[in-house]
């Protein structure tokens, strides 16, 4: 396993061979590249990976002196991720990600379409329904009067509500109380993009293939998916039973089947393309 250079954002890669394809893991806001430890022996048995800990979260504080005076944009956060595949000399990978990871796979895919060899969508947030736009619109309201970890929390109990849910409520939970009070508001102002930026996701196929799963209890973003999977030509979905949102830490083994499945398949068919 390699560490990271103090010039990119944190990460961690573990080399499977020369051969082997490169998956990349995007986390959530409020995460960390630890999110990602009950995929790890599955996929390292077949990828080469490289999981990033996002600007501001896990050991990526480091650089939070540069973006103090920052705005931060989905796109901007996209070329982070895509400096450290650039430092590493990854040109082209398989890219999986959480909740709003997602949303950066997404923006990637858009920026840099021609790096991007498939796109697995866990927990994928591509619409905002009434309950979360109304858990957004009360989180700006108040997140100047009261502790962000109570809004955090908050969140997290209405997104995961259910007994099964709560190891995965204490590992986002226990990472965010990682992340610098201002450093969660400039996160948590990004959600003033969103459902512009999620109107035009919704309204283009990239021609990427895209896997979306989906636990069958994430009630607040499993309908939108749904929706675009009907529309859009390339794009898959695989609903996980007796999960929530965090579906890769509620049911790993059926996440890294699935996911690892729909990898090996589009390499081959890339194999066969090329032939």
């Amino acid at each position: 396993m390699q560490h990271e250079s103090t010039q990119v954002l944190y990460h961690k890669v573990f080399f499977h061979s020369e051969d082997a394809e490169w998956v990349v893991f995007v986390h959530g806001a409020g995460g960390s590249s630890n999110i990602w430890f009950k995929q790890l022996r599955a996929y390292k048995s077949h990828f080469n990976l490289l999981l990033i800990d996002l600007r501001g979260h896990g050991r990526s504080q480091h650089r939070m002196e540069e973006w103090a005076r920052e705005q931060y944009s989905f796109r901007e956060i996209g070329q982070e991720i895509m400096d450290v595949l650039d430092f590493r000399n990854i040109e082209k990978a398989h890219f999986v990600g959480i909740s709003l990871g997602t949303i950066l796979i997404r923006m990637i895919g858009e920026d840099f379409p021609d790096r991007v060899k498939s796109m697995i969508m866990g927990g994928a947030i591509i619409r905002l329904n009434l309950r979360s736009q109304i858990l957004v619109w009360a989180g700006r309201m108040v997140k100047r009067f009261v502790p962000f970890m109570w809004i955090y929390k908050l969140c997290a109990w209405i997104i995961m509500p259910r007994s099964r849910h709560k190891e995965s409520r204490s590992l986002f939970v226990n990472e965010a109380k990682k992340v610098a009070r201002k450093e969660f508001m400039r996160w948590f102002k990004l959600t003033n993009q969103l459902n512009p930026l999620l109107k035009f996701f919704r309204e283009k196929d990239l021609g990427i293939p895209t896997l979306y799963l989906m636990g069958d209890e994430d009630h607040m973003f499993l309908p939108g998916v749904r929706q675009v999977v009907a529309w859009h030509r390339n794009a898959w979905l695989e609903i996980i039973r007796q999960s929530g949102h965090v579906c890769n830490v509620d049911q790993p083994e059926d996440f890294n089947r699935i996911s690892i499945d729909f990898i090996r398949r589009i390499s081959g068919q890339n194999v066969l393309s090329q032939a």
